[in-house]
């Protein structure tokens, strides 16, 4: 009789294990951070109407949500003040605990590729990088990296680059070299924990970013939203996609000069490479000896396996490739992508694992540009256990396959990141629901022929974040665009200017601050490696405005301007100690009725500058730093720049575009 009873009670109790166990998103991992002093949201999923049991350590006090038919539930858990470590517990009859959790300030940083550059990665090193690296040694400093995906449906599932990354010289360079040094210099100055949720994706436009339902408010964008959301989902997009993309690396593989009886001898482990050349990797081809080749190129490395390593699953970090890759390992493919900027992390099956010499083959094929594989460093390690990795980065083997102009056309990939919306859905809706301090934005590149737009579509995203994050207006912080392109001779219009003037206008949304980058730009390089300065630039504002610190936060700032006979008399707010670096200020333009601009004379009086041209009796109009890459040497008594700004409201060159 015992037996009957028992059979069953624990048949009863495998039955409910089997649902048991809660599932959380991606953002929630150990070593995460929570937002202090607030009702932090958690969400997940179980068993439909099963009891979740949420427990803190910091409070010992247990929080219950109910999930509903789906399986979908949520809370609110209090955080108090910054602290930790801690840990969160999940039960609903199975225990999940996340560990090492800290609570401070979340922010999320977000933007193109001046936000997402890494320390020493793809846009070129940071100024210092070595010293820097040996000596970011900040465990309470954290970020999580969001996937780079598109969507052209708002997606609630969160993609993520792996778990939360605690700062150290290891982790460093995968960190955004801005988000970073913008968490370091709050931290050294409050030792509040920071974490980073980092969104980004070089090259992208603003209105990518953007919500759907705000888009349709602009009528620039409402018919391509419209047309998007009429579509054929994208998962059927991509599958069509997938399966012409087949097609065609098949024939890639069969344009190789190598291709004998249906394989590629060059990947297998007995392969003989002893007339392929060396190469230094990561790093571009193009600064390693192939000056302007596109096309595909071979890549070989022997690489050593621990003898505790044999047979078990293996990770490896290949970061990100330029433009696509296929990948074996001992013969066998372990992964392929064709997004230039993903990161390529792949799981090697155990089975191919020996202890020795294991082989890794990569084929790298590049459509135009620099191309190769150029990532902050490249890894091998056993799955879940990424302090034990061991750099495979150095001299590789490889060998030149074919020209791009020897290739089959590459099917389209109608996935792209610069189409309305797509980011907004993939990469930013899904974390809305993660309680954040503020944002800190560098974007605006990729939108400057549309300058004029801009004025519009910035505080429209700004606004469109905030209210579906529906935390109020939470910090906005951002980065004008620093100075690049070579130098004009003479006074002219231009389109980055005009950027820059619509970032300055976005200022008059509430809570917002500017960090004015014009005089660390780079005249040859878009990402300039001064990221440091950015960093602090952007702690400066959120230190006096969130952290209670007297601290100037902003450069001289124009406020007004009259005419005084043959001059101009301009006033400055935040132009305490106003002041040119060098013999006199520059970067002023004068113009009259005629709309025609020279280079002018200022000097400066008090918290003014009195401009003035011999070429102007009577003047309308003075512009300062309006160019691509202007001559500004106007500061504040604390060293901020002054923005670049005009005082007339003339027609720019982006006026109208679209």
């Amino acid at each position: 009789m015992t037996k009957k009873i028992l059979l069953p009670l624990a048949l009863l109790l495998f039955a409910n294990t089997l649902f048991a166990k809660v599932e959380l998103p991606a953002c929630f991992t150990d070593d995460m951070v929570l937002q202090q002093k607030t009702q932090v949201n958690f969400w997940g999923k179980a068993k439909p109407g099963a009891n979740v049991i949420i427990s803190t350590s910091w409070n010992k006090k247990n929080y219950t949500a109910r999930a509903d038919a789906s399986g979908k539930w949520t809370a609110k858990v209090a955080t108090p003040s910054y602290g930790g470590p801690y840990t969160v517990t999940f039960n609903d009859g199975e225990k999940l605990q996340l560990n090492n959790v800290l609570i401070g300030e979340v922010w999320v940083c977000s933007g193109q590729s001046n936000m997402e550059m890494t320390p020493t990665a793809m846009y070129g090193d940071i100024l210092n990088y070595q010293q820097e690296k040996a000596n970011a040694n900040y465990p309470q400093i954290r970020m999580l990296k969001i996937e780079n995906i598109t969507r052209t449906e708002p997606q609630t599932e969160v993609k993520t680059r792996g778990n939360w990354q605690i700062c150290s010289p290891q982790t460093f360079p995968k960190f955004s070299a801005v988000a970073y040094f913008f968490a370091r210099d709050i931290y050294q100055h409050t030792h509040i924990p920071i974490g980073i949720i980092n969104t980004t994706w070089g090259g992208t436009i603003a209105e990518a970013w953007t919500s759907g339902d705000a888009l349709k408010t602009m009528p620039a964008f409402a018919p391509a939203v419209t047309a998007m959301e009429n579509s054929p989902a994208e998962q059927e997009v991509l599958a069509r996609y997938d399966a012409e993309l087949k097609t065609w690396m098949a024939q890639i593989e069969k344009k190789d000069p190598s291709y004998t009886n249906s394989k590629l001898p060059w990947i297998e482990s007995n392969f003989n490479d002893a007339a392929w050349k060396t190469i230094k990797v990561p790093g571009y081809w193009e600064k390693n000896g192939m000056p302007n080749f596109d096309g595909v190129v071979g890549f070989r490395k022997a690489v050593k396996v621990p003898a505790a390593w044999a047979g078990k699953d293996l990770v490896i970090s290949l970061g990100t490739i330029d433009d696509m890759d296929v990948t074996w390992f001992n013969g066998v493919e372990v992964g392929h992508n064709e997004l230039y900027n993903a990161g390529r992390v792949y799981t090697i099956p155990g089975k191919l694992v020996k202890a020795g010499d294991n082989t890794i083959a990569v084929r790298v094929f590049d459509t135009g540009g620099d191309g190769g594989i150029n990532a902050d460093e490249i890894t091998l390690a056993p799955v879940g256990k990424p302090a034990e990795a061991i750099n495979i980065g150095g001299e590789w083997k490889y060998n030149v396959i074919n020209k791009m102009s020897d290739m089959p056309p590459m099917p389209y990939r109608a996935d792209g990141p610069n189409r309305p919306t797509v980011l907004y859905n993939a990469m930013v809706n899904p974390i809305i629901n993660y309680t954040i301090k503020g944002v800190i934005w560098y974007q605006g590149e990729s939108n400057a022929d549309r300058a004029h737009q801009y004025r519009t579509l910035f505080p429209l995203m700004i606004n469109n974040w905030r209210g579906k994050w529906g935390q109020g207006n939470f910090p906005f912080y951002f980065v004008q665009l620093a100075a690049f392109m070579p130098k004009d001779k003479m006074p002219v219009e231009s389109a980055w200017a005009e950027l820059r003037e619509a970032q300055l206008m976005a200022l008059k949304q509430p809570n917002t601050g500017m960090a004015v980058t014009i005089d660390i730009g780079d005249a040859a390089n878009i990402h300039p490696a001064n990221k440091q300065e950015v960093g602090r630039r952007l702690a400066l504002i959120a230190r006096a405005k969130n952290y209670g610190e007297k601290v100037t936060f902003s450069g001289p700032v124009y406020s007004s301007a009259k005419v005084k006979g043959n001059a101009m008399e301009l006033t400055f707010n935040n132009a305490s100690g106003l002041k040119a670096k060098g013999d006199k200020p520059t970067g002023f333009a004068i113009a009259g009725a005629d709309k025609k601009f020279y280079r002018a004379d200022a000097k400066i009086d008090g918290n003014k500058v009195i401009v003035s041209s011999a070429d102007i009796a009577t003047p309308v109009a003075v512009r300062y730093g309006w160019a691509n890459n202007p001559d500004c040497n106007l500061y504040n008594g604390d060293d901020l720049p002054a923005s670049p700004f005009r005082t007339d409201d003339w027609q720019g060159i982006t006026y109208g575009k679209q």
